[in-house]
């Protein structure tokens, strides 16, 4: 395997697990959770033996980031929309159906490389997606392109420094609007909605078009979230209704708008798409 780059640890006051002292050495993986990745897949060597993630670091070893060769077949050429980009980061639109990441070929990991301008910074690295969405959700998708972005935009994440929007449509009367609290895997959760619009419906009853403000990061929470307080989102067969839906038209969630400050320009962006047209068609007048 090709050796991507080698970094030397300089002696350490005190010693640190690999797994925690690696975060930040390399650019091509600068994420704590990419560290973990490459520890599992045998991408990290220490003085030319496979590193573990439970061994401790003192100084002067000799650590080296392998090629994963996987990856490198990996990339595809798929279509995808660029809806913002520079040369840091990028904004594209995921269609619903499509994985952001995973051991399938097409992928939205995989075909950034494809469909984004390379970075000429010298810690630019493949892009890649800073979180993430749900197979059957579309919308805006945050990509890194150089080391320093990625590890800024994740503290953004984590700091709650990125504000993001989701537009839904739910079955059942709906206040107009209030905060969902329902822990998710015993973790504090919270969720704030607005019902912006609502329709009768002989065979939902009511529908509502809502907007969905996350206030923290659980998997699947909008959905989780809306079905815990009796509002289903149409379309979702894991935590709605299986007999309510409409046939192929997949899951009413989509992420409209990301509004934060860029980590290097300090410029303040919000970038937004309107509603797909299959939710405008059910609101149409």
């Amino acid at each position: 395997m090709k050796i991507l780059e080698t970094h030397t640890a300089p002696l350490l006051s005190s010693r640190s697990r690999l797994s925690e002292y690696a975060v930040g050495i390399f650019a091509s993986v600068p994420t704590k959770s990419g560290i973990k990745k490459a520890i599992k897949k045998g991408l990290i060597l220490v003085n030319d033996q496979r590193g573990v993630s439970g061994q401790f670091i003192i100084g002067t070893e000799k650590i080296d980031l392998l090629e994963d060769e996987n990856l490198k077949k990996k990339n595809i050429n798929l279509a995808l929309k660029v809806v913002w980009e520079d040369d840091y980061l990028a904004v594209i639109y995921k269609t619903a159906g499509l994985l952001v990441s995973g051991n399938k070929a097409k992928t939205v990991t995989n075909a950034l490389t494809h469909n984004l301008t390379p970075s000429a910074h010298k810690d630019a690295v493949k892009p890649q997606p800073v979180h993430r969405l749900d197979f059957a959700t579309s919308g805006l998708l945050l990509i890194g392109k150089t080391a320093n972005s990625i590890m800024n935009l994740g503290k953004l994440f984590e700091n709650k420094n990125i504000h993001k929007t989701y537009i839904a449509v739910t079955i059942g009367k709906m206040k107009s609007q209030g905060t969902i609290h329902t822990p998710i895997d015993e973790k504090e959760s919270l969720t704030s909605y607005t019902t912006l619009k609502t329709i009768n419906s002989e065979k939902f009853d009511q529908l509502n078009l809502v907007e969905l403000t996350p206030h923290t990061g659980r998997r699947h929470q909008l959905r989780i979230h809306c079905k815990s307080i009796g509002n289903p989102i149409l379309g979702d067969h894991e935590y709605g209704c299986r007999e309510k839906n409409l046939k192929g038209k997949g899951l009413y969630l989509h992420a409209k708008s990301l509004e934060f400050t860029h980590p290097h320009t300090q410029e303040r962006l919000t970038i937004s798409l309107p509603n797909p047209r299959k939710f405008d068609w059910l609101f149409r007048d």
